[in-house]
């Protein structure tokens, strides 16, 4: 697959958490971060504020060499902000309303996308979600749907339509039960919430008990993490799987191998603090055994 550009969409801010440590964040621009640092080079579509942290966001991709011809600088608008608190070790999140990532315009991709990858919460207004409309018009031969349900920050037949647009989605378990609930007396399938969605592939993550792969063909792949993970925190966990499973679709990887390789990623990020790393270090040890030219 090597015709348009690798797309982006969505998200930019920083985690601000309990230590008083800022991160910078936001599930498509994480996995934009790792991709770049994986040599694909992508087109991040997102939005800021003309403020200092703005300026730390545009600075940022620059130093980490990534094309900034995408991130627009909203003049009234603030860049994107989360508080995380944790509660059993698992992340919350306060996710600042009426940024400047909700108000993305339209932007023109040359050769348009060959991939286009988006979550939901960027989507919560309008006009993000026309110009998510507008890059989806080109056609791209991938769209691929990160779900992040976000209290009160999303709506059911919203997402179910983005669902329904998608060719790959990846959710969690809980997401899952909140999109399709279960009748009474009745298992939850994922198989069924990808054929009533028309989908051509599902990614179904279960954390610490790994994750699953299921396809329009019947293909149905499981994996689980290695023993004695490391884990320091698990933000941004699924947004260093989902760029893997990226790198596998793009690349062609046998699913089952792509699968493998997202949770290996995952696992190894956990060992840090924060949901991108700035040292290359931490990537090269992938690139050699995945044999990526660099």
């Amino acid at each position: 697959m090597s015709d348009g550009q690798l797309c982006i969409f969505g998200e930019v801010l920083f985690d601000h958490f309990p230590d008083g440590k800022r991160v910078l964040g936001g599930a498509p621009f994480n996995v934009a971060w790792h991709l770049q640092a994986l040599d694909l080079t992508p087109a991040f579509i997102s939005r800021i504020g003309q403020d200092p942290e703005g300026d730390e966001v545009r600075a940022a991709m620059r130093d980490w060499g990534m094309d900034t011809s995408g991130l627009q600088t909203d003049t009234e608008r603030s860049t994107g902000r989360v508080s995380i608190n944790f509660v059993d070790g698992e992340p919350v999140y306060d996710i600042v309303a009426k940024c400047a990532y909700d108000a993305i315009e339209e932007e023109t991709v040359g050769g348009g996308c060959r991939l286009l990858y988006h979550g939901s919460l960027a989507l919560r207004e309008a006009r993000s979600r026309h110009a998510l409309e507008v890059l989806r018009s080109g056609q791209p031969k991938i769209i691929f749907m990160d779900v992040n349900l976000r209290s009160p920050w999303w709506q059911p037949e919203l997402v179910q339509e983005m669902v329904q647009k998608a060719d790959w989605v990846k959710l969690n378990g809980d997401e899952l039960a909140m999109l399709q609930p279960a009748k009474v007396g009745e298992t939850l399938q994922p198989a069924d919430f990808l054929a009533r969605h028309g989908l051509k592939g599902l990614v179904l993550t279960h954390g610490a008990r790994g994750a699953e792969l299921l396809t329009d063909t019947g293909e149905h792949f499981k994996v689980r993490p290695e023993k004695d993970v490391e884990v320091v925190d698990t933000v941004g966990a699924g947004d260093a799987f989902a760029s893997v499973m990226i790198l596998g679709l793009v690349n062609e990887w046998p699913l089952g191998h792509t699968l493998q390789r997202a949770q290996a990623f995952a696992s190894g990020l956990v060992g840090n603090r924060g949901a991108t790393i700035s040292n290359m270090d931490f990537y090269q040890s992938y690139i050699d055994a995945w044999n990526l030219k660099i």
